[in-house]
């Protein structure tokens, strides 16, 4: 039986929700493995549209487990609202498909408020964050003072953990012309929203690893994109934590032997989300077509989203730094009816061509795409189910980017509807 880790190889929004959703009727268990609900994922479900920002994909489907690691960051608040969200729409979520890491960090209003004062603050660089404080409370884990999930369970150490908390963040706040915040508080809003939560707290890495010894398939679900991680993307503007395929292993606490396979996915061309780098994007309206066509604006946010040709040396670092085996395209359909797509094969840097983004950001700002033009389609690929069903030209274009990336396509994705996918590889099948 195999395990699969799902991962953006993009700046994310890349269709990982469905192609999740699709994947895991095949599944067994569902993980989210890191992030927090600045992720967005739609999936549309027979005419029905989901959208999640926290929840696995799996709670989509009866009879599955969803597990949130201890990668992830929590606001437990978030929770309690998705959860409701998703039974005003007959969705059920109760501990019998969803359980949480007992070690994972918990986002307080703090967090969010300092996040959202770093970000429109006119002294900072700003990064484009969604402001629902998933970096504070990153910065929190690692300086050892965030508050868990555990904790809420355990009311005798926890004023000591609030009171640890607050002696950084009170100093900082103070620094930022900020009152206080009252340690009561703090406590009132943990025990307030103790008992919806606490009923889903687990042991996540030896239930998994006891799913794994029975033989049932564990499918990892990444928040982002490759491109957004805090070592391998474009630092500074980046997520706070760690989204290439590794991670899976180190946010749920399952061993990286139990990683059989990693599917990346990616548009057929290229979106970005706040800011930062982004080679060969189209402002233009080329960019505004494919906006248009894609529907690009954020989940979370609702921020249209900037639109670019597909970039093939960006993608290309992603499938090595994320070991990815097969690729899922998705948005293939967008493309419809362009005479010509262009694609980034490589880029001139002060006279000279390279072939991968430089890490340094003042350097990644100098560089400027290398296109190779393909000849468009004007045929239909909108809901097709089979290769047979592709214009001939689409299936060079995917080919090409097969050439080009070092990768093989396993899927394609056609519409954002779940049986609108075309499968040439599966990936529980290795």
């Amino acid at each position: 039986m195999a395990n699969v880790v799902v991962v953006g190889s993009q700046w994310g929004d890349e269709g990982k929700g469905k192609i999740v959703d699709w994947l895991s009727e095949q599944a067994d268990v569902v993980v989210r493995f890191q992030g927090g609900h600045n992720a967005g994922h739609t999936l549309v479900i027979n005419g029905t549209t989901y959208k999640l920002s926290l929840l696995p994909s799996g709670v989509l489907r009866p009879g599955k487990l969803s597990v949130i690691g201890n990668g992830v960051v929590l606001d437990p608040q978030a929770l309690i609202e998705e959860i409701g969200r998703l039974k005003a729409q007959g969705v059920t979520v109760t501990p019998d498909n969803l359980r949480i890491a007992e070690n994972t960090t918990l986002i307080l209003p703090l967090h969010r408020e300092l996040d959202a004062l770093r970000e429109s603050s006119n002294s900072m660089m700003r990064i484009g964050t969604t402001r629902r404080g998933i970096g504070p409370a990153y910065e929190d884990k690692v300086g050892r003072r965030a508050i868990r999930l555990m904790d809420l369970a355990d009311g005798a150490t926890l004023d000591r953990k609030i009171e640890r908390l607050l002696t950084h963040h009170n100093a900082l706040r103070k620094g930022l012309g900020l009152d206080a915040i009252d340690a009561r508080d703090v406590r009132k809003h943990l025990l307030d929203v103790a008992p919806a939560v606490l009923p889903f707290m687990d042991s996540v890495w030896s239930l998994l690893e006891q799913k794994r010894r029975d033989g049932e398939r564990i499918l990892f679900e990444g928040a982002q994109g490759a491109l957004l991680d805090v070592d391998h993307g474009t630092y500074p503007f980046v997520t706070s934590s760690n989204t290439v395929a590794a991670q899976a292993a180190t946010g749920s606490g399952l061993g990286p032997g139990a990683i059989d396979y990693v599917l990346g996915i990616c548009k057929a061309y290229t979106t970005r989300v706040g800011e930062g780098p982004f080679p060969t994007e189209q402002k233009n309206e080329i960019g505004r077509t494919l906006g248009e066509r894609g529907k690009e604006f954020g989940v979370v946010t609702g921020r249209p989203r900037r639109c670019g040709w597909f970039d093939a040396v960006l993608v290309r670092q992603t499938v090595r730094t994320c070991g990815i085996h097969g690729l899922a395209l998705t948005k293939l359909d967008i493309l419809d009816g362009f005479d010509e797509i262009k694609v980034c094969v490589g880029y001139k840097l002060d006279g000279g061509e390279i072939d991968y983004l430089p890490a340094g950001e003042h350097i990644q700002a100098r560089v400027s795409p290398i296109y190779e033009t393909i000849a468009g389609w004007r045929e239909r690929t909108a809901n097709a189910r089979s290769w047979a069903d592709l214009p001939a030209q689409a299936i060079k274009y995917v080919r090409r980017i097969e050439e080009l990336i070092g990768c093989p396509a396993a899927l394609l994705s056609t519409s954002p509807e779940r049986e609108d996918t075309i499968l040439m590889r599966n990936p529980f099948e290795g």
